[in-house]
Parts: structure tokens; sequence; C-alpha cells
């Protein structure tokens, strides 16, 4: 570490530096970071486009008295380094440890949490109006990239802060480069950054020239107005009520300086635009930053290194192999994204199948009603997307798509704990929001393989399914070739209880807590049944089994309010059956990020934690829990 990284505790040590030391400074950063990240794994080539950027942030404005508001934040390592976290990045994304992304609980620099996109001017507008309210004369920065401005959300925030009369930075990060390739109009506007650049210098000399004849200085100003247009992407945020700034080069501190100054002694609305580069200064990452979007461990010197044993095939390999054969077979199939090809596996199919894939950009609002409107003229959208994102588009899930049962298929991924992401990132309540919506159905496969089968079975439906899967490989099974389907809405018995007569205990899993759960079951003597359905539910395999044994327990990895426990015990109830169900799941907080396999530990659902909760609530001798009791109606 730098002699000048090393004397910097929080940002006033920063401002105490002369300008003159900043670009020096700027280099032990980004070596810093670089070495960090390595180390951990996590956000890199976001964080190395960010270190001048963030450096002239702090410099300029009094932090944390001024509010810097980071768009998803996987970009704030630098941030975090100079703002009194230096000496803990060795925990990044660790249990215990540091948070991916900003966290008000962590530090009093982080004035807003985020993870997802598109929220950064909706929230500094919010703090700005707040000092207005207040009396207090703060700046507010929104630190939004080109790939989140795409996003509606934060075009409602600009149309809402234009007329807002309050102090308020929005910085545009362009590097046009979001996670996967950016895609729209909005990213071809931004990139008009040479003509941009000759427009700004040009401006000012004309301004300069014509002030002594104003005539014409009136005549240049309407035809600027009418040229610019078609020349900058100014137009665009002025229409908005903004003051754009821009372009400029957002690693040239002798630029970005003097820029922010003069910024701060502005009032109004705002708008900087500023062009970095993702991974500047590591050639490895700025020659492919998807690739180092969000490395593991590897050694900076030699770069990402592929593992000479072929790691298990993981969830989203076989979703983006089963897209493929099915869009092969089927010529309506239509594959969506929101800004998500690499991580959700559509890498492949956009290839083969360019004409029928579809990157919305970060828009999952728009992506689920554009399934719909595709779904309403005979083609079989599947739109591939995190668990967590699709709570984006609730509304769009419920009024465009269930109300009008239209079949699309949304393969879940990410669904349940997804580790060093944390809670921002955890699929944890997907069997809870979906369940409760009409025409809508959730599978929960328990392998590989079911999951290949499973979502063939989603396609051939005429209605809503949800497909819901975790981040990773699961036990390795192996994934037939085929496309035959699983029986819809239906579930089988993978183990029963060694015991002639009536009683014991009954393990109903949901989805890849099947294993640990047959596991358990060794232990208690304990029937083991593989749901599949966590709604439909298969009732009458519910039945059957509640009949035969004395105590019911589900397992599932989401939340346990309101998730599939919940759909068995209004199952039994409405059937007039008193059964001792216990419910185990993800409980009733947010989970943090570490290992997955530890955390599913901490919550009790691994082998160990479900005998030992099913052994605390029923007793040894599970055996001895009374019979089901029939309520006569």
């Amino acid at each position: 570490m730098g002699s000048l990284l090393q004397a910097i505790d929080d940002p006033a040590d920063l401002r105490k530096l002369p300008r003159a030391q900043l670009k020096a400074l700027a280099d032990e950063l980004r070596a810093y970071v670089l070495d960090s990240v390595s180390r951990t794994g996590g956000h890199l080539s976001s964080n190395l486009g960010t270190v001048e950027l963030t450096i002239a942030l702090h410099y300029v404005f009094n932090t944390p008295y001024d509010r810097l508001v980071w768009d998803v934040g996987h970009q704030t390592y630098p941030h975090k380094i100079l703002t009194g976290r230096r000496d803990r990045m060795a925990s990044l994304r660790q249990f215990g440890g540091l948070s991916g992304f900003p966290q008000r609980a962590e530090s009093e620099y982080d004035a807003f949490g985020t993870a997802h996109s598109s929220t950064s001017i909706s929230a500094a507008l919010g703090m700005a109006l707040a000092a207005k309210h207040k009396g207090e004369h703060r700046k507010a920065v929104a630190i939004i990239g080109d790939g989140a401005m795409s996003a509606g959300m934060a075009f409602e925030a600009l149309n809402n802060a234009g007329v807002a009369e309050c102090d308020l930075l929005v910085i545009l990060n362009d590097n046009d480069m979001s996670i996967s390739p950016p895609v729209g109009a909005l990213n071809r506007y931004l990139a008009q950054l040479m003509s941009g650049q000759f427009y700004a210098a040009a401006k000012n000399v004309g301004k300069n020239v014509l002030r002594v004849a104003p005539p014409l200085f009136e005549l240049a100003k309407r035809l600027e107005e009418q040229a610019k247009g078609m020349i900058v992407p100014a137009t665009l945020f002025e229409k908005f009520g903004f003051n754009y700034i821009g372009p400029i080069d957002g690693h040239d501190l002798d630029s970005l300086v003097p820029t922010l100054e003069n910024i701060k002694h502005l009032g109004g609305p705002q708008f900087l635009h500023v062009v970095t580069r993702k991974g500047q200064g590591y050639k490895l990452a700025e020659a492919d930053p998807v690739a180092y979007h969000g490395p593991g461990k590897f050694d900076p010197a030699v770069g990402i290194v592929k593992p000479a044993k072929a790691p298990k095939q993981t969830f989203t390999q076989v979703f983006g192999q089963w897209l493929c054969d099915m869009g092969a077979k089927d010529e309506r199939l239509v594959g969506i994204t929101p800004a998500m090809r690499e991580g959700s596996g559509l890498v492949e199919f956009q290839q083969r199948f360019p004409n029928r894939y579809f990157d919305v950009g970060i828009a999952e609002q728009h992506a689920v009603t554009f399934a719909a409107g595709l779904a309403c003229e005979g083609l079989k959208p599947v739109v591939a997307i995190y668990s967590t994102f699709l709570q984006r588009a609730y509304d769009q899930l419920v009024h465009d798509v269930a109300l009008q049962n239209l079949p699309v298929v949304f393969a879940l991924d990410r669904a349940g704990i997804v580790g060093a992401d944390g809670p921002t990132h955890a699929g944890a309540y997907d069997i809870a929001y979906l369940r409760c919506i009409p025409n809508v159905s959730i599978a929960c496969p328990a392998d590989e393989n079911e999951c290949r089968g499973l979502l063939t079975t989603a396609f051939e439906q005429d209605h809503p399914v949800a497909v819901r899967y975790p981040r990773g490989a699961g036990v390795g099974a192996a994934v037939a070739p085929g496309l035959e389907p699983l029986p819809f809405a239906k579930g089988e018995i993978r183990r029963a209880r060694s015991a002639s007569a009536d009683g014991g205990v009954a393990i109903l899993a949901f989805g890849t807590l099947l294993h640990p759960a047959l596991a358990a079951a060794e232990r208690l003597n304990a029937t083991v049944v593989n749901m599949r359905w966590a709604k439909p539910l298969d009732t009458a395999l519910l039945l059957e089994v509640a009949a035969r044994h004395a105590a019911i327990v589900t397992v599932e990895e989401g939340c346990v309010m309101g998730g599939a426990g919940s759909a068995v015990a209004e199952a039994l109830q409405a059937a007039g059956v008193v059964k001792p169900v216990l419910q185990l799941g993800l409980r009733d907080e947010f989970i943090e990020h570490g290992d997955p396999a530890m955390l599913l530990s901490l919550q009790g659902l691994d082998a160990a934690g479900i005998e030992a909760s099913v052994r605390e609530r029923f007793g040894d001798a599970v055996e001895r829990v009374p019979p089901a009791l029939k309520v006569v109606s």
C-alpha cells in the first residue's frame, strides 16, 4: 500500500492533500482495489473505472454532510477504502465482513443502501428536498451508470427533479458497458461523445463572440436549440430542467476536480456527464470487462484461469441448454432478459436464435409487460430473471400477465440464498409473493435434471408458470438430454419410513433442500416427499401422507412467512385435518452475505439443523406424537 493511501482514514484526510498529489493517490487506490478483490473476489471492472471519480467527489464535497448516493453500488469499493474501511477490505462479502454494496448500517458515508439499479436519483432528490425543508445547505449527488439510466425509474425521478427547485447533482458515469452489452436508443444517444466535445467547445467560443451583437446572439441561441439535439446528448436532460455539463473525461482529475468545484456553487438541478472506462488501469479487465465484472479469487499477474477440472453444471447452465433445445423444437419460444444475458445463461441462445432473443435493458417492468404482449400474439415467452429482480415488476406480473392468464414462463434464477451478494440479491420471497396470485403456478426442482423436466412442463402450460432454482450447482444429477416433462402439480415419495404402523414424521421438501431432508430422515426414520410444486400443491399426495403420519414437517429455501409451508397448513385446514405442522425455512430476517452452505446451516436448513428442529419440536421418540384428528364439519 502506498504512503498516500495509508495516511487516509477518512475523506477529511483526503481533502488535506494538495491537488497535485491526487494522481499518485489514484494509482495507489487502483492498485489496492485490484489487490483486495483478487484476494476476496468481488466486483472489479466497475470499481477500477470509478477511482478518479470517487477521489474527486470526496475531495470536492464535504462528505458525509454532503450526500453521495451510488447507483447499484457495486462500484463503491474505492469509496469504502477512502471512508475508513480500507483495513477491512480483506473481509469483503464474507460473513461478518464488509458488504459489497453501500449499507447505511455500515458507515455514515453510505447515505443510501443500494444494490438494485436506477434508484439513486429518486433517493438523492428526496435528500435534497429534505435539506431544503430543514434549511440545511447540503448537496445531494446521485452517481448513476449508463446502464442504470436506461430504466424507467431513473426517468421518473428526472421528470420530478427538473421542477423540484432544489440543489441536486446527477452524475452520469458513462462507460458504455453495463454487465451485459448496453442496449437501446439511449445508449446510442449517449455514445455521441466526440461531437459533444466539439459542440461544448464551439458553444463557449460562440457565446463570447456573439455577446457583443445581441441580435446575432439571440439568433444563434434559437439555432442552437434546434441543432444541438442532433449533435450531443444535452437536449434530453435539459428538457427535463437540468443544466447539462459535459461530457468530460472521468479519469482526468485535472478536469474532474475543477468541474465539480464549479458545479458545487451552482443552484438548482445539475447534470454532469462523465466518461469512464471499466477495468481502467488493469489491461486484462479493460480487454474483457464482462469476465472481470465479478471474478472470484485470482492472481492479478496471471488473470482469471479456467479450472483444470470442469466444475459441476450449474442450474443456470441447465436452463440455458434447455432454452436452446426447446427453442430449436418450438419456433414460438422467445427469450427475454432484463440486461442479464450472462448471469441468466442466455449467451448461446442469443448466438443461435438472435431474432428470438430480446435484451430489454435494466427494465424489469417493461420485460414482463413486453412478454405479455408477445404472448397475446401466440408466442411463448420465457423471461429469464433473478428472483429478487422480479420483485421490481410485481404489478406487471399481476395485472399484465396473471390477470390475463397469459402463458409466460418465468425462469427464476438465484432463488433462495445467494451468498456473497447478500440480502439484496437473495431470492427469499418468490414463493410467498407468487402463490397469492391467481393463475400462477410455481415449480421447485430438487436437482438439475428435475429443473430441465419442470421447465418443459412449465412451457407446455397455457397459463403463467414460474420455475425457481438456486445459484450455482446442485447435487450433480445427470441431466437427461430429451425434453420430457414431469407431471404437472404432482410430487413423489422419495423415502418411506420403515414401520408397520402409521405414525412418525413426514418431511415435505420443496426444491433442493430435498437432499438435506433425505439425510436428516435417515436419522429420524422419517418419510420424505419431494413436493416439486408449491402451487398448485399435490393435495391428494399431501392428504395421503398426512393420514399415515403423526406430524408434518415442511422444508423450503424461502421465507417461512407465506411460503410453501403455509400453503401446506392451509391445505390441511381446508380439508379439515388437524395435524402438527413444523415449517422450516428462512426466518423473518434479512440474511447477511457469506458462504451459502454456512448461511443455510445458520438458518437450520442443513441436515443437522433439520434433524435438530424436528427432535426439538416432536421429541426423540417422534413415533409417540399423537395421531391426526379429523375435524367433522
